[in-house]
């Protein structure tokens, strides 16, 4: 029975696995083309996804180094739905790539550290999956081998990533040595608002905010996402913040619980700083990986906004916002993808007059941006809602009130892209898009997530459920 809950804990971890084996062998035997390699490969992370669902347990294994609740489960499903989303999108691009196989080797090491990370119950264990998620995808970034801007994109993300570890791990070490102790059930009894573990919590601190590309740890954020490949800049956009922010949520209001008294002012200083650097950046922006690389830093100050309410309420909105940000960046990111992969046009003034040869295109991207901006009855407006409903629970108006402001200046410049895609003229416009059926599947499930998502109650119901807060 023992070897029956150990392969049910780690069913998730184990799924990836295999398919990482698979994808080994399907590289050692005979050759295939790629159009049939991603047909074998987005089954395999369809029957992932489905899997995710399938004979949920909680636990815990090794000595709480490793654990899962329900909660944790519904986390990495989101993940698999959105590597599955990414890679569905990624098949204009992949289909003439002679490095099919190790792009996904790549992607799918990754997401498993990220899966060690959220299931972490051990400091030491959340920074080996931290470090397994990070370097693989520094080499994915490098994937568009011929230009030197995703060489310059792969530099810098190594770079600056052994930066933020190095932080992390000091004060994971200063942390250990306070405490004598790295098991997150344990931390909390021994933390005292001593000064050197103050300064080991904001050195942590640092680095989740270098993860996440809150300000002023986001310089990274913005060339990193033009350099490297759609598909990479997707990838590292959506599933890489993602996994750091469930994790950073769980922390704080269990682990860090008795130093809240810091961590809240902190957080809200930076939420602002980071929704307003966001913005303003946002509106400077012509080539579209840049333009969503700031909205994405906007999207995460609320997402702190969010988590400073400190209650079930924060963790509900924070996962049910990350939900919808996956099918909204993805709507997004799918459509410059397909457009980047066919005609290399990625800047936002080639995407004048788009609405003339490619109607349904330009819908779905306008939705996507809507969404992204908080218009209703788009499921972006519920998502930013609940956020900042579950922010306001300390009763810190003037923070809400500077958010609220700062999503009327984020209508502008996502209504500029719309205005540019429907109303400006191009003597030269984007010719015809004909869309591939895997990645026609990957938007229409973007556009019901997008509509669905927010209009049926029972989806945040059922994430509340599952949260816990102070």
């Amino acid at each position: 029975m023992m070897l029956v809950d150990f392969f049910i804990l780690l069913k998730q971890e184990l799924v990836i696995t295999v398919i990482l084996f698979l994808l080994l062998f399907i590289k050692l035997g005979k050759d295939r083309t790629n159009e049939s390699l991603l047909i074998i490969i987005n089954v395999l992370l369809f029957l992932n996804f489905v899997a995710g669902f399938c004979c949920c347990q909680e636990g815990m294994l090794f000595n709480e180094m490793f654990r899962t609740t329900n909660l944790i489960v519904l986390e990495k499903n989101i993940l698999n739905l959105a590597i599955w989303l990414i890679s569905l999108q990624s098949y204009a691009w992949l289909k003439t790539h002679k490095h099919l196989i190790e792009f996904y080797i790549l992607l799918l090491t990754t997401l498993l550290g990220m899966f060690f990370m959220i299931s972490s119950g051990n400091l030491l264990m959340f920074y080996l999956g931290l470090e397994m998620s990070t370097i693989p995808l520094a080499a994915a970034a490098n994937f568009d081998l011929f230009k030197r801007q995703s060489s310059e994109a792969a530099m810098k993300l190594i770079i600056s990533s052994a930066f933020s570890s190095a932080l992390l791990l000091f004060g994971i070490s200063l942390l250990y040595g306070t405490s004598g102790t790295l098991t997150f059930s344990e931390l909390t009894i021994h933390l005292n608002g001593a000064p050197l573990q103050i300064f080991s919590f904001i050195l942590l601190l640092s680095g989740f905010f270098f993860k996440i590309s809150a300000v002023p740890f986001h310089l990274w954020t913005a060339d990193v996402y033009e350099g490297a490949p759609v598909a990479v800049t997707a990838y590292l956009s959506v599933v890489s913040k993602a996994a750091v922010l469930f994790v950073f949520v769980s922390v704080l209001y269990t682990t860090f619980k008795p130093l809240a008294n810091i961590w809240y002012p902190v957080l809200c200083i930076l939420s602002l700083l980071t929704i307003i650097v966001g913005n303003l950046f946002a509106l400077r922006q012509n080539n579209f990986k840049r333009f969503l690389a700031f909205s994405s830093i906007a999207q995460v100050g609320f997402i702190l906004i969010g988590i400073s309410g400190s209650s079930q309420e924060g963790t509900a909105s924070v996962i049910y916002f990350i939900l919808i940000y996956v099918f909204s960046n993805l709507a997004a990111f799918g459509v410059v993808s397909l457009v980047s992969a066919l005609t290399g046009k990625e800047n936002i003034s080639d995407f004048k007059a788009f609405y003339t040869t490619n109607p349904l295109l330009s819908w779905i991207l306008t939705i996507a941006l809507f969404s992204l901006a908080g218009v209703p009855p788009t499921a972006g407006f519920f998502g930013k809602f609940f956020l900042l409903i579950a922010g306001a629970a300390k009763g810190n108006y003037i923070l809400i009130g500077v958010a609220a402001l700062n999503m009327v200046i984020s209508f502008y410049y996502y209504l500029r892209v719309v205005k540019a895609i429907f109303m400006d003229d191009n003597a030269e416009p984007i010719a015809k898009i004909k869309i591939p059926a895997m990645p026609k599947l990957a938007l229409y499930i973007c556009v019901a997530g997008i509509v669905l998502t927010g209009l049926v109650s029972y989806v945040y119901d059922y994430i509340y459920s599952l949260s816990t807060g102070f």
